[in-house]
């Protein structure tokens, strides 16, 4: 500090009046008490003004906490009353512009009035006297408060000695309260309520209560250090002296009675017939049993250890016994249709049967919820006569999950493939990976690639888990997954895996489902007999077209429970013949219906087209409406539409204006008109370039003025040439334009292999038109 500094802070110090107004910073998260010394960056460029003001002035500055720490700059209201004036004494100016300070707290203030709000704050103040006369209470009360401070000191390790000499030289007791607030680890409103407390003997029982508080807290984590440090020697004073024991009976030649409950571990792992390493891991565990106190909490990890070593099945397996024909049979009274699938599993319970140890495919289902892909694996279980486990790999984002916990963790366990094999009691389960379609990945691990190993023939026969640590032969295990969508399986997983496809039903078919299993099913479910409770073909069909709009039957068996709750309670009620399920009393039980066909009523006027779309539940239709407005040439999407949709509605648009003549449109159309293209519902992502031929035939529709055929759908990829790209889906969208009432279908001429495949109960009634350019789509599509 240069003299003149230290003539100004003696003059204030001494008594001189403070300025009646003083710049003001904000205070975030501190409080500075008169007499400390402390540092303070100021990055904010209009409180580097207020610096810079005050230290071409008095080098003085108010000083006053936020009430909320959170906020960005509060006015006045939101800054407590009482504050600080500070005495500016170092100022560094950094490169960046901000400044270092460090300054003294001066005396206690109280805001007035606020004369300036901005570029920054200026306040009008009251300077809050200190008590001059001190009172014996507080005296004494100062005493004990530095009792505490000297206990404090010993305790804490962020005190030094120092401290307390420091203390031991404050004169005033409200100051030697300032100080000790200023040590306490206390929260930002109770440093604020020190400051505010102007009373001595007030402040001084304040602050005692806070270092009283955080004494016993340091009392408390001491206490707790020393127990668990006596825990810990006590443990190992027991270990030695066990040794010791056992080393004091060998040299008597005097046997070592066993612990029963390590006698029936070592008779379990005598009896496991395990492999070599699993039982030399088993024994070198049983050896740290033996010397080690069973009340220690490595005990019981150890225990838990052996216990998933002796439980996991090492050579118990089913008897499989591979019937083809009652395999077949199996599967037909479980599923109905489903016909290629079924020959594929037939095909490969045939190879199975032939070659036992022959290393099979992992199958993979592929299809929209609610088509069986799990009941599936459940058919081939009792078709083989394993035991059928389903492991749900939905929302999975630990690779832990998959192999294993370490065992250094607390509440460690193995991996799901282990507990698996512990639950279905075999080595040779069928294991059904559910929805591996939606593991995720994180910091944890990526679960995807731990199954890579899980699912890889040539490597799960010596399968390790984190938590066992000892080999484990996988390879008895028939794998089969399931999923939604390919898109997201990690290529190499995927390439481990032979993918079958199951497609949706078709009206016919979910009838025959619904007869078959869903209606006895719920039936059963909930207590009726089959004379309570009768429904009509008529009534399925209606509850198929109307209740429910899905490719699986997973809501049509909902709206059948449904149905079956409503007769239950009739019967409950004492309607010992309750009326049979028809189309005459369905709106009555369910409501009015839900959906309807709106392909006739949407498409009745030009610009409007009926495309084919796919979705994670199947086919569906998708309306693709265009219109024109006086503008300046712009091209308007709507229907939260994604990147790859929004540039085939692009080409759509630049393909018509290629071919305006030919189409006979005016070629400057596009010179002074907006088109907008819409694609219902506005609320449902949609991306993907199939929708290209039904942009362009929206466009074609709205220009020319001609109507697209109310019974046609199409579907298809374009180029900027007019070529018809071939697309994916083509079964689930055959379907969906069926159930929708579209008997004309137009796809890409690349596709049709795919619809020669469908079998014709799927295609009955229906006219398939393969175009290779946009004009042929357009010369069958529009009126």
């Amino acid at each position: 500090m240069d003299p003149s500094e230290q003539v100004m802070n003696e003059e204030i110090v001494g008594g001189s009046s403070l300025p009646s107004e003083l710049p003001v910073v904000r205070l975030l998260n501190g409080v500075i008490f008169p007499g400390m010394l402390a540092p303070l960056t100021v990055t904010n460029p209009l409180d580097v003004e207020l610096i810079d003001e005050a230290l071409n002035d008095d080098r003085l500055i108010g000083m006053v906490v936020q009430r909320d720490p959170e906020a960005q700059r509060p006015g006045p209201e939101g800054l407590y009353d009482v504050g600080l004036v500070a005495l500016i004494q170092k100022m560094i100016q950094l490169p960046n512009g901000d400044r270092r300070l460090l300054v003294r707290g001066l005396a206690r203030v109280r805001t007035v009035d606020w004369p300036q709000l901005e570029p920054f704050l200026r306040a009008r103040i009251e300077e809050i006297e200190e008590p001059e006369e001190i009172s014996d209470v507080a005296r004494a009360r100062a005493q004990a408060l530095l009792d505490l401070l000297r206990r404090l000191v010993e305790m804490a390790p962020h005190l030094p000695d120092e401290v307390f000499v420091q203390a031991i030289n404050v004169e005033h007791p409200g100051a030697l309260a300032d100080m000790v607030a200023s040590l306490l680890s206390i929260e930002m409103a109770e440093r604020q309520q020190v400051l505010e407390t102007i009373e001595i003997d007030a402040r001084l029982r304040l602050v005692m209560n806070l270092a009283t508080r955080e004494l016993e807290q340091y009392e408390l984590t001491q206490r707790m250090q020393q127990d668990a440090r006596d825990e810990l020697s006590q443990a190992q004073r027991e270990y030695f002296l066990r040794q010791q024991l056992k080393a004091i009976r060998e040299e008597l030649g005097e046997g070592e009675e066993e612990r029963p409950d390590l006698v029936e571990l070592r008779e379990k792992v005598e009896e496991a017939q395990m492999s070599a390493e699993a039982r030399e891991a088993a024994e070198r565990e049983l050896e740290r049993l033996e010397t080690m106190n069973p009340a220690a909490a490595e005990y019981n990890v150890s225990r838990t250890y052996l216990e998933w070593l002796v439980e996991v099945p090492w050579v118990q397996g089913s008897e499989t016994t591979i019937d083809i024909k009652q395999a077949q049979e199996v599967l037909d009274e479980d599923h109905y249709d489903l016909e290629d699938v079924k020959e594929r599993i037939i095909e490969y319970l045939a190879v199975r049967k032939l070659r036992a140890e022959a290393k099979g495919p992992i199958l993979c289902f592929v299809g929209p919820p609610g088509v069986g892909k799990t009941s599936l694996g459940r058919s081939i279980a009792r078709a083989t006569g394993r035991e059928f486990h389903r492991i749900s790999l939905g929302g999975v984002r630990d690779e832990a999950e998959i192999r294993g916990h370490r065992r250094t963790y607390v509440g460690a366990l193995p991996g799901r493939s282990i507990q698996g094999l512990r639950r279905a009691g075999v080595n040779n389960p069928v294991f059904m990976l559910d929805e591996i379609d939606k593991l995720g990945s994180d910091f944890r691990g990526d679960p995807s690639s731990a199954l890579l190993e899980v699912l890889d023939p040539a490597q799960n026969d010596s399968f390790s888990d984190h938590y066992l640590e000892v080999p484990m032969d996988l390879s008895n295990v028939v794998f089969i997954t399931t999923a939604n969508v390919l898109e997201t399986i990690p290529a190499p997983l995927l390439d481990r895996m032979e993918v079958i496809r199951l497609a949706g039903y078709t009206q016919k078919e979910k009838l025959h489902i619904a007869r078959r299993f869903l209606v006895p099913r719920q039936r059963d479910e909930h207590g009726l007999t089959a004379e309570q409770f009768q429904v009509s073909d008529a009534a399925l069909a209606e509850i198929i077209d109307g209740y429910t709009r899905e490719a699986g039957v997973r809501n049509l068996e909902r709206q059948i429970g449904s149905l079956a709750r409503k007769i239950a309670r009739k019967v409950s009620e004492g309607d010992d013949s309750p009326p049979r399920v028809s189309m005459r009393n369905i709106e009555t039980l369910l409501g009015p219906r839900l959906f309807y066909s709106e392909v006739a009523q949407r498409v009745g006027q030009p610009g409007v087209v009926s495309g084919l779309a796919w979705t994670q539940a199947g086919g569906d239709i998708l309306f693709i409406e265009a219109t024109k407005m006086p503008g300046n040439n712009r091209l308007i999407l709507t229907g939260q539409l994604g990147d790859v949709m929004k540039e085939s509605g692009q080409a759509a648009l630049s393909w018509v204006r290629a071919h305006a003549e030919k189409l006979g449109i005016d070629p400057d159309f596009y010179e002074s008109t907006d088109i907008h293209l819409h694609v219902p519902a506005g609320a449902v992502p949609k991306d993907g370039p199939s929708a290209g031929v039904a942009m362009a035939a929206a466009i074609a529709s709205l220009l020319t003025g001609r109507t697209v055929k109310p019974n046609v759908g199409m579907t298809g990829e374009i180029t900027l040439r007019g070529k018809v790209l071939p697309i994916g889906g083509v079964k689930e969208k055959v379907l969906a334009a069926k159930s929708s009432g579209l008997d004309t279908v137009i796809l890409p001429e690349r596709n049709r292999p795919q619809v020669e495949e469908i079998t014709k109960d799927h295609t009955e009634g229906m006219t398939f038109i393969y175009a290779d350019t946009v004009e042929d789509v357009l010369r069958s599509a529009l009126e």
